[in-house]
């Protein structure tokens, strides 16, 4: 009885075109004949073009089912861009492995400030900074709560009062 299994490789024809500083984390196999990739700078699913950690909202696992909430860029402003979230992604992994875990741990690890706040006119903004891999320094998104009108000058003001408590002295 081995007490350490090794891990089996990634096939060769099932790897995604990594960027040459991109490395594999964990990977599993999905259903069809597809593979969820991890790395160090985002997840591969099957079919789709690589998500960085900072472009996923939200992630789930079931047990079975992987399910993930891009976000997208709608507006770009000074200092920071409004993200809105797209169509959620599903995937059945057969043999989840690290792949769950993986997602989790670089998901939250990626945020470095979230905060809600209330808007003068109603509604409301999350306001997040995001590490992302390859960038120096905090990406800066707002996400609007759904039906709320923008207010770019309330939430210009919030993302800069953020900086301000998020820069070392």
């Amino acid at each position: 009885m081995a007490l350490f299994r090794r891990k089996p490789k990634l096939p060769a024809d099932k790897r995604p075109a990594l960027e040459p500083d991109e490395r594999v984390s964990a990977w599993a196999r999905a259903s069809g004949d597809g593979v969820v990739v991890a790395t160090n700078r985002g997840l591969w699913l099957p079919g789709q073009h690589r998500l960085g950690w900072h472009e996923i909202h939200k992630a789930a696992w079931s047990g079975r089912e992987l399910v993930i909430t891009p976000a997208s860029v709608v507006e770009e402003r000074a200092g920071y861009a409004v993200v809105a979230d797209q169509p959620f992604l599903s995937t059945v992994l057969l043999d989840p492995g690290d792949v769950p875990d993986q997602v989790r741990t670089r998901v939250t690890r990626s945020v470095a400030y979230t905060e809600h706040h209330p808007l003068p006119e109603g509604g409301g903004v999350r306001v997040v900074a995001r590490r992302v891999s390859g960038v120096d320094g905090l990406t800066w998104t707002a996400r609007y709560d759904p039906g709320t009108p923008p207010d770019e000058a309330a939430v210009d003001d919030l993302v800069e009062a953020a900086r301000v408590t998020t820069t070392p002295a």
